[in-house]
C-alpha cells in the first residue's frame, strides 16, 4: 500500500525545516505522497502543496481575528482531504493556533498525529499540555528542557536536536558570497533581519534600517536579509528615503554569517543568528492590544529564542516603545566600542548552539513519522 502523509507548516520558518523532512522521507520512499501546507522549499523536494505558507503567515491576535474567514476555509478543505486521501499519519510543524485545532480534526477521523516543534507552552497556556494528551501520538521537541514538559503529561515524546544546527551547515565562503551581491569581501556590514511575516516589514523595517545605517556611517556597509516568502518591493517601499542599503534574498544565512553586528525581528532567525556566532540585538512591535493580551499570558521573562534556551539575558532585547532607533544604536555601540563585551557575547552565543544538539534532526524526524 502506498504511503500517505498530509504535512502543515504555516511560516517560512516551517517551510525550511519540513523540507528537510520531505527529503528524508523521499529518501527512505521515493513513491510516498505528501501533500498540504508547506512552501517552495517543501515543493522543491517533492510535497505537493495545497495550500502555499504565503496565504497563511499572519501573527498576533488581532490579525488571527481578522483572517477567521480564510482559517476556517483552509479547515474545511484540509479536512474533506482527509477524508478523500485518508493519510497514515498529519504531521504538524510548529504553528500551534492552527495546528492544535487541526490535531482535534485529524484525531476525529481516527488518524496519527506527530508534532514536530512544539507549541511554546512553556511561554504561555501551559494548562494546553494536558489537552494534547488525547491529540498527540508523538511529540518531537527541538529543545532539551520540553522533554519532561510531556513526560509529565505520559505524551510520548523525542527530542531530536534543532532542525537549524544542520541548515546551518552549508553556506557560501566570504568570498564566494561577496562576489555574487557585489559586496566588499573586506568591508565590514551591518545586518538587518526583520522577518518573514508583512506586518514585521511594515512595523519594524524601518527603525532597523534606519539604526543599521547611523551604527553603520560611512566606514561599514549595510546588507538587509530579505525573506523568501516576501517580495523585494514590500521591503523598498518601507525602506526610509536615501537609505544606502544592499537588499539580498536567498543568502540569509550568508548575511547572518558574515555581519558584524546584527539587528534581528524576534523569531527563529534569532536562532539562526546565534548558530552563525553573530552579537546582535533583538527587536520586537506589534499592535497595542496585541502586546497588550501578549502582557497577560506569557508567563516568561525574555521574549527572544536565545535568551530563552540561555536561562538567562545574553542578548539585549529592545521591544514596543523601546525599540526606537537611539536605543538600537546605543545598546549596539556598547557591543561594538568594547572588545571584551563583544567577544563575551559570542562565547554566550556558542552555548546556546551547544545546547540545540548535534546535526541530524530531520532524519530522527523522518524516522519517527514512518515509526508511527
Amino acid at each position: 500500500m502506498k504511503q500517505c502523509v498530509m504535512m502543515i507548516a504555516g511560516e517560512a520558518s516551517g517551510d525550511l525545516h519540513g523540507a528537510g523532512v520531505v527529503r528524508e522521507l523521499k529518501r527512505r520512499n521515493p513513491s510516498i505522497d505528501i501533500f498540504g501546507i508547506g512552501g517552495d522549499k517543501m515543493r522543491k523536494e517533492g510535497m505537493t502543496l495545497t495550500y502555499h505558507v504565503q496565504e497563511m503567515s499572519f501573527m498576533g491576535f488581532v490579525e488571527v481575528v481578522k483572517h477567521l474567514p480564510l482559517i476556517r476555509s483552509v479547515e474545511r478543505t484540509l479536512e474533506q482531504l482527509l477524508i478523500l486521501k485518508k493519510p497514515d499519519v498529519v504531521v504538524l510543524i510548529d504553528y500551534p493556533g492552527f495546528n492544535l485545532r487541526f490535531a482535534r480534526i485529524a484525531k476525529k477521523h481516527g488518524i496519527k498525529v506527530v508534532y514536530y516543534i512544539s507549541p511554546q507552552v512553556w511561554a504561555w497556556k501551559k494548562g494546553r499540555v494536558k489537552k494534547m494528551k488525547d491529540l498527540i501520538d508523538r511529540m518531537l521537541v527541538v529543545f532539551p528542557f520540553e522533554v519532561p514538559i510531556y513526560e509529565h503529561e505520559q505524551i510520548p515524546v523525542q527530542f531530536v536536536g534543532h532542525p537549524l544546527v544542520e541548515e546551518m551547515q552549508e553556506v557560501m565562503t566570504r568570498e564566494q558570497f561577496s562576489k555574487r551581491y557585489g559586496l566588499a569581501a573586506e568591508r565590514k556590514f551591518i545586518a538587518v533581519i526583520p522577518g518573514s511575516r508583512k506586518q514585521e516589514i511594515e512595523k519594524l523595517f524601518s527603525v532597523m534600517v534606519r539604526a543599521a545605517v547611523q551604527l553603520a556611517g560611512n566606514s561599514k556597509d549595510v546588507v538587509v536579509a530579505v525573506a523568501p516568502n516576501l517580495s523585494m518591493e514590500l521591503y523598498q517601499l518601507h525602506c526610509p528615503p536615501g537609505m544606502n542599503v544592499t537588499f539580498i534574498q536567498y543568502a540569509t544565512h550568508e548575511v547572518m554569517k558574515y555581519a558584524e553586528f546584527a539587528f534581528v525581528t524576534s523569531g527563529t532567525a534569532t536562532l539562526e543568528t546565534a548558530c552563525m556566532g553573530t552579537p546582535m540585538v533583538v527587536v520586537y512591535k506589534t499592535s497595542f492590544l496585541t502586546y497588550w493580551i501578549a502582557r497577560l499570558v506569557v508567563k516568561i521573562k525574555y521574549i527572544s529564542l536565545v535568551n530563552i534556551v540561555a536561562g538567562k539575558s545574553i542578548v539585549p532585547e529592545m521591544i514596543q516603545n523601546t525599540a526606537t532607533v537611539d536605543n538600537l544604536v546605543r545598546v549596539a555601540k556598547e557591543f561594538l566600542d568594547s572588545p571584551d563585551k563583544y567577544a563575551g557575547m559570542k562565547y554566550e552565543l556558542e552555548g546556546v548552539r551547544q545546547k540545540l544538539g548535534g546535526i541530524g534532526a530531520s532524519e530522527h524526524v523522518a524516522e519517527a513519522i514512518l515509526a508511527v
